[in-house]
């Protein structure tokens, strides 16, 4: 969709009233941002979520940002943009750049925070649960700043889709970044995290993702706008615009 026509959406709200406003907006630019089952855009089956009672599908089901998540950025900052991730996706390493440009460009005015949420594809990555928890134990042993920097070194250093030899490269990460080797290997063998993460992915597909990265735009009015598949940050810059004028 042109910019032309995203702009038109602005002009709609005020012609129409608040609900009908919502949902004619939300059409438009989910319809110029959600791209479902397209071949390329890192699209893959995902595994199902646990049969729960108020497991709603709906972008509504998204469990609320907290203090307690992997937040990049402003943690007040008026957009959020919650990334559910498989840290063994080719799709989820290219988008893991695209979100760093984002943070470096509206990041550094707080307008803009990146939350981070696994999302491993089990069926097809083996890896990826194990992965995740190996960042959950970064997280503990080094706290939010250790966080990124595992993330950001693994995705870096990483071939995806399940070739990775954590064997090796969970011992260089932990090196490079300060990390205690003994408790690390600790926290990998507790299980403590489990829960955390099928938490995460249950969650990611409830509220609609069938593949990844999987990501939610969060508005300052708390509306929220489907992100699917490996964006091009121009794609991405396209709909943040958007979002910081919804408050």
């Amino acid at each position: 969709m042109e910019q032309e026509n995203l702009e038109q959406i602005t002009q709609t709200k005020s012609n129409f009233t608040a609900p009908m406003a919502i949902v004619i907006a939300g059409a438009l630019i989910a319809g110029a941002i959600y791209f479902v089952g397209a071949r390329g855009n890192g699209i893959v089956t995902a595994p199902q979520p646990k049969e729960t009672a108020g497991n709603a599908v709906g972008l509504d089901s998204m469990s609320p940002v907290t203090n307690a998540d992997h937040i990049r950025g402003n943690p007040s900052a008026p957009v959020k943009i919650v990334e559910y991730s498989d840290m063994e996706c080719p799709y989820c390493a290219r988008f893991h750049s695209t979100m760093q440009q984002v943070v470096a460009e509206y990041g550094k005015n707080g307008q803009v925070a990146w939350v981070y949420r696994h999302f491993p594809l089990d069926s097809i990555h083996s890896k990826a649960r194990p992965e995740a928890v190996a960042s959950e134990c970064a997280n503990e042993l080094g706290g939010n700043d250790a966080f990124w920097k595992f993330v950001d070194r693994f995705f870096k250093l990483t071939p995806s889709n399940n070739q990775t030899d954590i064997d090796a490269v969970f011992p260089q990460i932990v090196r490079e970044i300060g990390l205690d080797k003994n408790k690390f290997d600790a926290c990998l063998a507790n299980g403590k995290y489990d829960n955390h993460i099928q938490d995460n992915l249950d969650n990611a597909t409830a509220t609609g993702g069938d593949g990844t990265p999987w990501s939610i735009v969060v508005t300052e009015s708390g509306r929220k706008y489907p992100l699917s598949g490996a964006r091009s940050y121009a794609e991405v810059k396209q709909l943040i615009e958007i979002a910081l004028r919804d408050k």
